[in-house]
């Protein structure tokens, strides 16, 4: 039986291990899939994972934390996390020698294509503004509808869906761009 998202913060501000539980079960691998890709980093990820749920007991124990959308709260609480981490300590280049390994099955010529176009997008993603970013990340690599976005960031759900277009115009001008042959002037 699937326990709704209601419920289980109901009983989660009661201190139910259960619930507990199984907010931490149903949460966390989505959580570190988020936060791994923005850190870029698996060490990193679980820290922030693990402090999202620090930050979540502790807002439950004060009486705050989330009335609804717990799942957007616990990407708020991610997201902040990302934010201050990268504030601290701007991200590093991106090492290319890393990133350049075919699986043993796979063809050569089709993954460094794959690979040169994610490299491209993720250097699209990186000229957004953050805000941009994070509704872009949030709606089409997390699968969260407008609700939930509009939770997670403190936003109506019209700044979302502007920001989401906004976004979508700018990372598609940063990919064409991308894809414009270099000329070097004379």
């Amino acid at each position: 039986m699937v326990i709704s998202e209601s419920d289980l913060l109901q009983r989660a501000r009661q201190f139910d291990r259960q619930a507990l539980g199984e907010i931490y079960d149903r949460y966390s691998p989505r959580l570190y899939r988020y936060a791994a890709r923005l850190l870029g980093n698996p060490d990193l990820a679980e820290d922030c994972v693990a402090d999202v749920f620090s930050r979540f007991l502790h807002a439950l124990e004060k009486g705050n934390g989330p009335r609804d959308y717990m799942q957007a709260y616990l990407y708020r609480i991610a997201h902040n996390w990302i934010t201050d981490h990268w504030r601290a300590k701007p991200p590093p280049a991106v090492v290319l020698d890393d990133e350049w390994q075919a699986g043993i099955n796979s063809d050569p010529a089709h993954t460094l294509l794959a690979q040169i176009e994610q490299a491209q997008v993720r250097a699209a993603l990186a000229q957004l503004t953050p805000e941009q970013r994070q509704v872009i990340v949030l709606k089409f690599i997390e699968g969260l509808d407008n609700d939930h976005v509009a939770a997670a960031l403190g936003k109506p759900i019209s700044a979302i869906k502007s920001l989401q277009h906004r976004a979508l115009g700018a990372l598609r001008r940063n990919l064409t761009q991308a894809e414009q042959p270099y000329e070097p002037t004379i």
